[in-house]
């Protein structure tokens, strides 16, 4: 299983990887479709959503043990996506976000080896999405009041696990804006 859990590298040595992390409906997923657009390259969808909403269409509650699985899908596809991206791969969650929704759901738990390798795997570069845009309904998130908690819960996180993070906030524009200027300067370093 631990294999299953870990990042391939340099098959694309050049390629820098960010992460859109956060709070449910801030914004991941439409930045991570621009800025892949943008760069002309390829993304990683949250691979944590199709599960849910597979669970869903048969009216099952996603569970602890359900927590590992996802954490496989969302690397599986990270490789796979890996493979096939241009200079940058934009990544929409990890698992650093996978455990913290895991401990946030269920009370303090996340199994080892998504906590490993959540501190184990890299990114150049997390953009932490702020929570100043409206919370939207969709049929999978359910938190519209514990967005402050989580973003909070979210950038501890990241400062425990001492990942490099800027934070994201403003307009969608403000926010893809301030996204590409930090992709580019990653890129001039990564040239």
């Amino acid at each position: 299983m631990e294999e299953k859990l870990k990042q391939i590298s340099d098959n694309n040595s050049n390629c820098i990887k960010v992460v859109l992390y956060g709070p449910e409906s801030t914004g991941k997923s439409s930045l991570a479709k621009e800025l892949a657009k943008y760069y002309d390259t390829v993304y990683v969808e949250e691979f944590s959503r199709s599960y849910a909403e597979t669970k869903a269409k048969v009216n099952l509650e996603l569970t602890k043990n359900d927590v590992l699985p996802i954490a496989v899908g969302q690397i599986h596809s990270e490789n796979e996506q890996f493979k096939n991206a241009n200079r940058v791969l934009i990544c929409d969650t990890d698992l650093l976000e996978t455990k913290v929704y895991s401990e946030f759901y269920y009370n303090g738990f996340c199994p080892d080896l998504v906590q490993k390798y959540a501190q184990k795997n890299t990114y150049d570069l997390y953009f932490l999405t702020y929570i100043d845009i409206l919370w939207e309904a969709d049929g999978i998130r359910d938190q519209p009041n514990t967005r402050l908690q989580m973003f909070t819960a979210f950038e501890q996180a990241l400062i425990d696990s001492k990942k490099r993070y800027s934070i994201v906030k403003g307009s969608f524009e403000e926010r893809l804006s301030i996204c590409i200027t930090q992709i580019n300067e990653l890129l001039k370093k990564a040239n």
